[in-house]
């Protein structure tokens, strides 16, 4: 008679339960491993393209700073646009004569204006900076050259310079400020609309639009506007000397502009011209190099670049591996 064996290894049903157990475990491991090799290429990837792209912004400035090594050149720097804070054209222009009295062969500098002006406080900033920065470096002439228009801050600025070249249609000038704003009270009061407002201070309010502005707050508005004005023209003065014409005269800083060839004949500039006939003709050095920094948008993107590239790698780190 044969005796049978039994395997209780395979038929106990808690053995059963233990083997697919440990198969679900291996499976999932599994397919945690293979996440995670996908996580790690992903983000290996992520950090390719992002160095790619700084790689071809670094070719950029690079290639520019090889421009800076070439024989003797003029250096240009733009100062275009609305003059104010977003833009920062004070910082722009010392960053950029910084580095062109850096650099070994630049043999003058022309600021080439393209500017209605703006803030009074970034031009008054710029226009001591370039002060301050020509002191330090007396060898290397600064020129203005303006191109359609330097009225206002633009030529706050440009009043700093050695020496100030436009073409005979530029607008040059428009030494003066101005303060704006509207009065809706009377809109107000038509369609019965009262309007709540609590300050402590009796001109806190002013320059509300939906406040009347009373005959104290006018003035003080005057006074404000005429010592800016006053600065202004006194910075014009000091930078100009006695290239005015009549610096008396009160038109001159009366806020009008003027054309290049009126603005020849008054003073406010020293003769006619352009970037090239002055950087071939007066500076002598016809090779012209942009020393103009990056704008804010630039830098804008290299810092988000330089973010994403920190996050990326601080969260591989963190990674569970």
């Amino acid at each position: 008679m044969k005796t049978e064996k039994v395997n209780f290894t395979e038929h106990h049903p808690e053995n059963n339960h233990n083997w697919e157990q440990n198969m679900l475990e291996k499976l999932l491991l599994e397919v945690y491993r293979e996440q995670r090799r996908n996580r790690i290429w992903r983000w290996v990837w992520r950090l390719l393209w992002i160095l790619l792209i700084l790689v071809v912004i670094s070719g950029l400035t690079s290639s520019k700073n090889e421009d800076h090594l070439k024989g003797n050149h003029t250096a240009i720097i733009n100062l275009t646009g609305v003059i104010d804070s977003e833009t920062n054209q004070a910082e722009l222009l010392r960053e950029g004569l910084k580095e062109a009295y850096k650099a070994k062969n630049v043999k003058g500098i022309i600021i080439r204006a393209n500017s209605p002006g703006g803030s009074p406080v970034i031009s008054s900033i710029a226009y001591q900076e370039i002060r301050y920065l020509k002191a330090k470096n007396p060898k290397i002439p600064v020129f203005v050259v303006i191109e359609d228009m330097c009225a206002s801050g633009c030529y706050y600025i440009a009043s700093a310079a050695d020496k100030i070249y436009a073409d005979q249609s530029s607008l040059v000038g428009s030494i003066g400020v101005i303060g704006s704003s509207f009065d809706f009270t009377g809109l107000i009061d038509k369609l019965g609309i009262k309007r709540r407002v609590k300050i402590s201070g009796n001109n806190k309010d002013m320059g509300d639009p939906f406040v009347p502005e009373t005959p104290e707050q006018q003035k003080i508005w005057q006074q404000m506007l005429h010592s800016i004005h006053t600065q202004f023209i006194t910075a014009v003065k000091q930078g100009r000397g006695k290239r005015l014409k009549d610096a008396e005269n009160p038109d001159v800083f009366s806020g009008r502009a003027y054309t290049g060839e009126e603005s020849k004949a008054v003073g406010l500039i020293d003769d006619f011209g352009n970037v090239y006939t002055i950087s071939r003709n007066i500076i002598g050095a016809p090779e012209m190099v942009n020393y103009t920094p990056d704008t804010k948008w630039s830098k804008l993107i290299g810092r988000r670049l330089s973010s994403e590239l920190q996050q990326n790698i601080q969260g591989i780190m963190n990674k569970p591996w």
